[in-house]
């Protein structure tokens, strides 16, 4: 990089940045790094949008679980483990997980299941199960959860 952003431009840039959508501390960390913020502002231009409550790890956390849940129709290890690789402490992962309610993932649950048993053209009901638990699996529902709801659902 030949030329270093001033801490200021830099703040600014990262305060639009954050306030377009909510943003973890790694993602606002890559992005000074590409925009060649020098190393030792980095850090004071992540406290300063910290202090204006333009970046709020427990706030992207949660909206975050809510978001992957309800439009992608993430189960909670899918969440758990895009959070844990955003380097999001255990409390906000806890916070986060709150945001699912019980019931809604259980219907969820159920909806992907019909879903994919309607898509499938497999007549063998084990093997038809065994293709919708793999299915569960992959977007990171619990597995007994996923084999208890399609045996249920599935004779």
């Amino acid at each position: 990089m030949s030329k270093w952003v001033s801490k200021e431009e830099a703040l600014k840039k990262m305060q639009r940045y954050c306030a377009y959508q909510d943003r973890c501390h790694q993602e606002v960390r890559k992005k000074l790094m590409e925009m060649g913020v020098y190393p030792d502002w980095r850090e004071e231009v992540i406290v300063e949008l910290i202090q204006e409550n333009f970046l709020n790890e427990e706030r992207f956390a949660r909206s975050f679980a809510r978001g992957k849940f309800r439009m992608k129709q993430w189960g909670k290890l899918r969440i758990l483990r895009e959070l844990k690789q955003r380097d999001i402490s255990e409390y906000c992962i806890r916070k986060a997980m709150d945001e699912i309610e019980e019931e809604d993932y259980l219907k969820t649950l159920q909806l992907l299941i019909e879903k994919k048993a309607n898509q499938l053209k497999e007549t063998d009901s084990y093997k038809k199960r065994n293709k919708i638990v793999q299915y569960l699996l992959q977007r990171g529902y619990e597995s007994a959860l996923a084999w208890d709801y399609t045996k249920s659902l599935i004779p």
